[in-house]
């Protein structure tokens, strides 16, 4: 959305199907727009940007969040809430991820 990392030429190189978004991630979309200095117009790019995305709920996933929010607790490395449901959504999906977080591994 905000012109980093190349997306619009990424985008460009797989099909509409197979490009797909948590709820998690709309969530902080969402909240990004709202909270930018151009709201209306950062809204319409957004609405834009989901045209071309599926948006995966989140419930099936839980189970799988909760154990690996145990587990990452007890190892001592807790993930964020949200960075953690993008995650086993995706490995709930059978997806790879990409993202500009710091990878982590699940025991999925």
């Amino acid at each position: 959305m905000k012109g980093k990392f190349g997306l619009d030429a990424k985008f460009d190189t797989v099909n509409a199907e197979d490009c797909f978004i948590s709820e998690i991630t709309l969530a902080e979309l969402k909240f990004g727009v709202e909270k930018s200095e151009k709201p209306e117009k950062n809204r319409k790019a957004l609405n834009n940007f989901l045209s071309g995305v599926q948006i995966l709920p989140i419930f099936h996933s839980l189970d799988l969040f909760a154990k690996e929010k145990e587990r990452l607790q007890r190892e001592g490395t807790p993930v964020d809430d949200f960075d953690l449901l993008i995650g086993v959504t995706s490995v709930t999906h059978n997806l790879t991820m990409v993202t500009n977080n710091t990878p982590i591994t699940l025991n999925a």
